[in-house]
């Protein structure tokens, strides 16, 4: 009889800060630009040079610490991580082992059986290393220190998770919690969000935790739910096999789906942690906490509730548009200027998602303005423009953000609403096609949509079909 398993699972979650600057010095954060330009002698590890803390960071920590529901540590300090590698210039990382600014914290998920807690260990700030770039070609490494000093928060989680469906479930849930809060955009292709997988095996029914291996590289979702089942399964065939686990740390290679060992697990005391004496302890009082608690957003799930209450809007829309934090706030602020949450969620769910997934786009990448959504809505109401116009319309304002009041005009896409002229059209269809007249007066409904769509044609599209309909049915 084979061995039932259970895969045990921790991540640590690092997330690269929102801020204009980095974490020690007045470097610029912005993603991109040629290499070490955003640089200075402080980030780049020059002798002498001083870190000072980045106020901003400690309040998005803070942040994210308040919304995990962790404890705040009032009193805390950075540490020396010293380890050796050319992409950490000052031969040490600052972290925080000791005092981590946020702990005890956890995140409800969803899971088949319902809702479930998963617990965070710690979260601490550190900062980011530089970037090896490995030219092949001229056999030889180069490296950019853009990114080195670039804000960090490590959130650990607790072993707390079985199963991939969770981890992902979880990752969604820090994420949508980061990008409300502005914390961080979470963009795990752009390395903003990047998950290390902690993962152990050990038969069902067992307490002991088995020998864990730590997975790096997992740059999706999907990659992280394939290296996991990949992990569990190499684990399994080993213990079944009669061998042991060793405690490692490995590279996912996704394309091929397989991970190899990077080097064996180290502890703590090969990284010789001590107190930074360059940083001074950082002290959190009363009123600083007082005033990050007093600018917390409204999360997600406090979001869905007042949707339930306030929208009558179906359940699946309010879980979509709450699912980004963007098309939220543009659902919210084109009701306010007086559209029907219906009709805005219709506009969202229909051809936003359409065009988003037909050009490969994000939710937070949507460009058209509230202001442009709710005008499109009234030209639409007003029988100013018909549906198939419309849609015309906000293809252009989904790529530009045009005003759609003015695109109509300029273009004369407006509906002819001229009763006489629509007549007359209707009129001359009527007299060309006697065969579907005759069809229609035989009974045969579907001939009036041969003639709906004549007048339209002849109409060039500015016509409101409903009129159309109602014209031809008196007429004939």
């Amino acid at each position: 009889m084979s061995k039932e398993y259970e895969t045990v699972i921790g991540l640590e979650v690092h997330v690269e800060l929102a801020t204009k600057t980095k974490i020690f010095c007045g470097c610029s954060t912005a993603f991109g630009g040629s290499p070490n330009s955003h640089t200075c002698p402080v980030c780049t590890g020059m002798p002498g040079s001083l870190p000072v803390l980045n106020k901003k960071v400690l309040e998005y920590a803070v942040a994210v610490g308040l919304a995990a529901n962790c404890r705040i540590t009032r009193y805390c300090k950075f540490d020396r991580k010293n380890y050796f590698y050319p992409d950490n210039p000052q031969n040490y990382q600052i972290s925080q082992l000791y005092l981590p600014i946020c702990t005890d914290g956890w995140v409800e998920i969803e899971t088949p059986e319902g809702q479930k807690k998963i617990g965070i260990h710690e979260i601490h700030m550190e900062e980011d290393a530089g970037k090896l770039i490995h030219d092949e070609w001229e056999d030889r490494t180069l490296v950019d220190y853009n990114r080195s000093g670039v804000p960090l928060i490590e959130i650990v989680s607790e072993p707390d998770m079985r199963s991939a469906d969770e981890v992902i479930s979880y990752l969604e849930k820090l994420r949508l919690i980061i990008q409300y809060l502005g914390a961080s955009d979470c963009k795990l292709q752009e390395g903003s969000m990047r998950a290390d997988v902690n993962l152990s095996v050990r038969e069902k029914g067992e307490t002991a935790f088995g020998t864990r291996t730590e997975m790096k590289n997992l740059n999706s979702f999907r990659a992280i739910a394939r290296a996991i089942e990949g992990e569990k399964n190499r684990q399994i065939d080993l213990l079944e096999s009669g061998e042991k686990v060793v405690q490692e740390t490995r590279r996912w290679d996704d394309a091929k789906e397989t991970s190899y060992p990077m080097r064996s697990k180290e502890d703590a005391q090969d990284y010789r942690y001590f107190p930074d004496p360059d940083l001074v302890p950082v002290s959190i009082s009363d009123a600083f906490l007082e005033e990050i608690r007093a600018k917390q957003p409204e999360l997600r799930t406090e979001k869905m509730k007042r949707y339930r209450e306030e929208y009558d809007i179906p359940e699946y829309d309010i879980e979509i548009i709450t699912g980004s934090k963007h098309m939220a706030d543009i659902f919210e602020a084109t009701v306010s200027l007086g559209a029907q949450p219906k009709k805005v969620s219709n506009w969202l769910m229909g051809e936003t998602l359409r065009l988003l997934k037909e050009k490969e786009m994000d939710p937070e990448e949507i460009r058209f303005s509230p202001e442009h959504l709710a005008g499109l809505i009234a030209l639409t109401e007003e029988k100013a423009v018909n549906s198939t116009v419309a849609k015309e319309v906000f293809g252009v304002m989904f790529e530009e953000d045009i005003d759609p009041q003015r695109y109509v005009e300029e273009k004369g896409l407006k509906t002819v609403s001229d009763e006489g002229a629509l007549r007359r059209t209707v009129e001359e269809v009527i007299a060309a096609n006697p065969q579907s007249v005759q069809d229609y007066r035989n009974g045969k409904e579907k001939a009036i949509g041969f003639l709906v769509g004549q007048t339209m044609k002849a109409m060039k599209g500015k016509a409101d079909p409903g009129s159309v309909n109602r014209l031809l049915k008196e007429l004939l």
